[in-house]
This record gives structure tokens, C-alpha cells and sequence, in this order.
């Protein structure tokens, strides 16, 4: 009696965090790229904006200046996912950091974001990614710290039981997480319930484990990706992921 009862609390909290996290999967696409496989099926990036300019003109490449703008003045590190288009779940993650010389571009990841793209009003359940300017101060995951810098949170409630949107499994999905501050608080666990804007407005968006399909929201990168990204985060640098298919980036 008694472990059905832990059985069922663990699947009631189980539960929970898939629901906190919004991030689901969805038609497995197993389209083959180089660097480091996961467990799960792997996505091709979205074509990127030439890099090769970053350092000498001092810009982020592909951002125009509304998105330069959002960005705060103190931020050495930024995450750019640029997603294929609006209503596309393919996006290309790319780690920049500020230099004397100017903004230094390190490799292309391939990623997933939401089944049905990007919006600039995310609300619960729309099944697309936010697009904007957000800070990374926390992560966490099921598995012991990486060795990022960020403070980590190891706990058994990062679970993701079940399955995608077309059957694929979510195991290992939220292994590793870097929690995304929309609509969060930061300096807390990536569990954390609070929505400052609101439950309406979604929340729990986190770069995780890709899983082999689309998203609720969240950012997919292959498992050996996502942990040299967490390692290479310094809270020093103040870092931010700058995040949304590549014409709203371009605004």
C-alpha cells in the first residue's frame, strides 16, 4: 500500500512538471548533422546569418535594433536561437561572447522550438516559443550538475514522463535544464511556480534535452550541446538568450 502511494505521488509530480515546463514533443525528424548525437532524434539548423562579421563591425549578426536594443549593456554572453520562420519548429542556436574586438561567434547547434513557431505575445497552451531578449541565471536537471556555473538545482521532480506529440518518448528530456526568465523569478529553482505576468501567459520555457520533436515552448538541443552550453555560461558575463524566428530577430 504504502509504495503505491509513493508511486502515485511521484506520477502526480511527474505530471506537474511537464505541465510547468510547457515543453512536449512531437513528429520525430531524424535528419542527420555532425558534432555530438543524443539519445533522441537530431534537427538541422535553421540557415544562419553570416557570423563571420560579428567581430569586426561590434554587432550580433542577424539582430536589428530593436532586438540589439533589449539587450542590456552589461551582457558578455548571448544565446541566439534563430528560428528557420515564424511557424517553424527548426531553429539554430549559436553561443556569442563580447570581446575587445567585438562579438565572437562560437559553433551553430542545430535545436527545436514550439510545434507551431514563434510569437511576441506567448500565452499558455499556443504551442509557440516567445520571441525577445531573456536572462539566464538558473538551471537544474534530474542529473547531477555538468559543471555549469549557473546555480543548479538537481532534483527527481525534473521528469518528463510520457510521450510527444506523435509518440516519441520524453525521457531524459529535462536531464539538463537552463531555465529561460520569461515570465519567471529569476534566482530560483527552474521548478519554481511563480508567473509575475500571470498563469495565462505560460512560463516554465527552458533550453533542455531535445527529444526528437517539436515543443510546448521550450528550446531542444542535443543532450552533449545543451551541457557544453551550461558549461560555457558564466552568471559573471550576465548572459541572456536572444530568442525568435530570424525576421522578427531582424526588426
Amino acid at each position: 500500500m504504502i509504495n503505491r502511494v509513493h508511486r502515485a505521488r511521484a506520477a502526480i509530480v511527474a505530471a506537474s512538471v511537464l505541465l510547468l515546463a510547457g515543453c512536449g514533443g512531437g513528429a520525430a525528424e531524424r535528419l542527420g548533422t555532425g558534432g555530438s548525437p543524443s539519445r533522441h532524434g537530431e534537427a538541422t539548423p535553421a540557415p544562419a546569418p553570416t557570423a563571420s562579421r560579428a567581430a569586426a563591425t561590434g554587432r550580433l549578426p542577424g539582430l536589428g535594433p530593436r532586438t540589439l536594443a533589449a539587450i542590456p549593456a552589461r551582457t558578455r554572453q548571448a544565446v541566439v536561437v534563430t528560428g528557420r520562420d515564424r511557424d517553424s519548429s527548426l531553429s539554430g542556436v549559436v553561443l556569442y561572447e563580447r570581446t575587445e574586438a567585438g562579438w565572437r561567434a562560437g559553433p551553430r547547434r542545430p535545436a527545436r522550438n514550439a510545434l507551431k513557431g514563434w510569437t511576441d505575445h506567448h500565452r499558455s497552451g499556443d504551442l509557440r516559443s516567445p520571441i525577445g531578449v531573456f536572462t539566464l541565471t538558473d538551471a537544474g536537471g534530474l542529473r547531477p550538475d555538468p559543471g555549469t556555473r549557473l546555480p543548479y538545482d538537481r532534483s527527481g521532480a525534473f521528469t518528463s514522463p510520457g510521450t510527444g506529440f506523435e509518440g516519441e518518448s520524453l525521457d531524459g528530456s529535462f536531464d539538463y535544464v537552463v531555465a529561460i526568465n520569461y515570465n519567471r523569478r529569476p534566482g530560483t529553482t527552474p521548478l519554481d511556480w511563480t508567473r509575475p505576468m500571470g498563469a495565462s501567459r505560460g512560463g516554465g520555457i527552458w533550453l533542455h534535452v531535445d527529444h526528437g520533436g517539436p515543443t510546448h515552448g521550450c528550446v531542444g538541443l542535443r543532450e552533449g550541446d545543451l551541457v557544453t552550453l551550461m558549461r560555457a555560461l558564466d552568471p559573471a558575463l550576465h548572459p541572456v538568450v536572444v530568442m525568435g524566428d530570424a525576421a522578427s530577430l531582424a526588426r
